[in-house]
C-alpha cells in the first residue's frame, strides 16, 4: 500500500481562498493514483504540480492549463506515467499510472494568482 500525500486545507492570499486538495491518496503498487486540485478564484492560470520526498526538495512534475493540448513536464517526469486533466478552468487532476514505491511522496499543487501577484500553493 502506497501513500501519496497532498497537504490538507487551503491557502489564502488577501483573504481569497485559492487552492484546495484532498489530504491523502492511498493506492496499491501498479494501480493509478489521481489527485485533484481546485484553484478557487484562479481560472486563467496553469496548475503546477511538485513532488517532495522526505528530506528532499520539491521537484517540478508538470504544469497544465485548460487550454493546453498536453502538459509541460519537468526533468525526469514524462507521459504516459504522469499526466493531467481538467474538469473546469479551476479544477485540475494529476494522474500517476502504474504507481511504484518511488512515487510515494507529498505532492503540491501551485498556481499564480494575478489578482495579488502571488504564487499560492497547497
Amino acid at each position: 500500500l502506497l501513500l501519496l500525500v497532498v497537504l490538507n486545507g487551503s491557502s489564502s492570499v488577501s483573504g481569497v481562498t485559492v487552492v484546495t486538495q484532498k489530504p491523502v491518496v492511498s493506492v496499491r503498487k501498479g494501480e493509478t493514483a489521481t489527485m485533484d486540485c481546485n484553484l478557487g478564484t484562479v481560472t486563467d492560470q496553469s496548475a503546477r504540480w511538485y513532488k517532495q520526498t522526505p528530506g528532499g526538495v520539491p521537484q517540478y512534475v508538470l504544469k497544465f492549463r485548460h487550454d493546453y493540448s498536453s502538459p509541460t513536464y519537468g526533468s525526469g517526469f514524462s507521459s504516459p506515467k504522469f499526466t493531467s486533466t481538467h474538469q473546469s478552468t479551476s479544477d485540475y487532476r494529476l494522474i500517476i499510472k502504474n504507481v511504484e514505491e518511488g512515487d510515494s511522496a507529498v505532492y503540491y499543487c501551485k498556481t499564480w494568482d494575478t489578482s495579488v501577484n502571488e504564487y499560492v500553493s497547497q
